[in-house]
């Protein structure tokens, strides 16, 4: 897989842009666990996905943290280019899930092919809209959703991405997740089991009726 291919817009760039962005660009083979951008005063660049799965999310004083979005192959992280964005600031730190391949535009090349390209400019704020939405989304969820609700969607959404019924993780990153308690995920996985939604094992959560966890979590 080539970046252009993986760049939505890159044959509305003309041939200058498309040289300056290929020049500047770097490969990069990121472990799991490794954390890429830092806050608002780090700025990466511009992040392409290759392969793998990164976790965008916040952290409070207390060092609790709660995932924004996640990002899969093709997916563009523009908020590690942040210093791009002159009016807008975000503390939101992104991490390797998987281990990752992406691609890296230096911030001062994306802004000069963004201020002279109005198809990449028209990109970043589709981008951007498109984050705000998930900030928004996760807004509502936190406010309105009650947190077995979330664990159910939470849950749902991890089998959707990880291809499998079987999930290998704990208890604590469920917790991380979701901005809320390990004990408070216990107990939510702890009802699960008892109803037969789920079956619980050491780093294992196993969805035995996910038409029963789909019921729960809608409206």
């Amino acid at each position: 897989m080539e970046f252009q291919s993986c760049f939505p817009i890159w044959d509305n760039l003309t041939a200058d842009q498309q040289c300056r962005i290929l020049d500047s660009l770097a490969f990069r083979r990121i472990k799991k666990g490794t954390v890429i951008h830092n806050g608002s005063a780090d700025c990466a660049g511009l992040l392409v996905v290759k392969s793998g799965q990164l976790r965008a999310y916040i952290l409070s004083d207390e060092g609790r943290e709660i995932t924004v979005y996640r990002l899969f192959d093709r997916d563009i992280c523009l908020f590690s280019a942040s210093c791009i964005l002159r009016s807008a600031q975000f503390d939101i730190t992104i991490e390797a899930e998987k281990d990752t391949d992406l691609w890296v535009i230096p911030p001062e090349v994306y802004r000069g092919v963004m201020e002279t390209s109005a198809p990449a400019a028209n990109y970043t704020n589709e981008i951007m809209a498109a984050r705000f939405s998930e900030v928004m989304w996760l807004v509502e969820q936190i406010l309105w959703k009650s947190m077995d609700r979330r664990v159910a969607s939470f849950l749902l959404e991890e089998t959707a991405i990880e291809g499998t019924n079987r999930l290998s993780i704990t208890h604590e990153t469920i917790a991380r997740h979701l901005g809320t308690h390990r004990e408070v995920v216990t107990r939510m996985l702890r009802y699960f089991q008892d109803e037969g939604m789920v079956r619980l094992s050491r780093g294992t959560v196993e969805l035995l009726d996910g038409k029963r966890l789909a019921a729960l979590e809608s409206p």
